[in-house]
């Protein structure tokens, strides 16, 4: 397949995009580790923010979210989006952005995804062939 000069392929998010959700991350955490959010589900829970994904034109963020030791998190996502209205009011004001982005919450799922793969690696199977290829590496 050719590409037609002075045309780029997007394989991912822009610096900007990057650039925006990153400061939108730091924005929603401190608002949640203020404990400026008035809802017994938030102010119960430790949330981490570990990732903000911005659309394309910065309209959307979608925060991706996961309370300490993971329980509730549905729970959490629920809370959150009640709240939405005020947490994409503080973000505006703390963050400064031509628009305010819509707010969509996520629960994120790379911790479980990290450790389904460890107990994978830790199985027998794995490691006897992790051991084979050592074997024959050595020799």
């Amino acid at each position: 397949m050719s590409r037609k000069a002075g045309t780029r392929e997007r394989r991912g998010p822009t610096q900007r995009q990057l650039r925006a959700g990153e400061v939108i991350r730091h924005a929603m955490a401190e608002i949640l580790a203020r404990g400026e959010v008035h809802d017994a589900v938030i102010e119960a829970h430790l949330i981490t923010v570990p990732e903000v994904r911005m659309s394309p034109d910065l309209r959307m963020a979608t925060v991706y979210v996961m309370p300490l030791g993971g329980h509730d998190a549905q729970t959490v996502v629920e809370a959150l989006a009640r709240n939405q209205r005020y947490l994409r009011g503080e973000i505006a004001r703390r963050v400064n952005l031509k628009f305010a982005p819509d707010i969509r919450f996520r629960i994120d799922e790379r911790f479980e995804e990290a450790e389904r793969i460890e107990k994978l690696l830790r199985t027998p199977a794995v490691q006897r062939d992790l051991g084979e290829a050592g074997k024959d590496e050595a020799e």
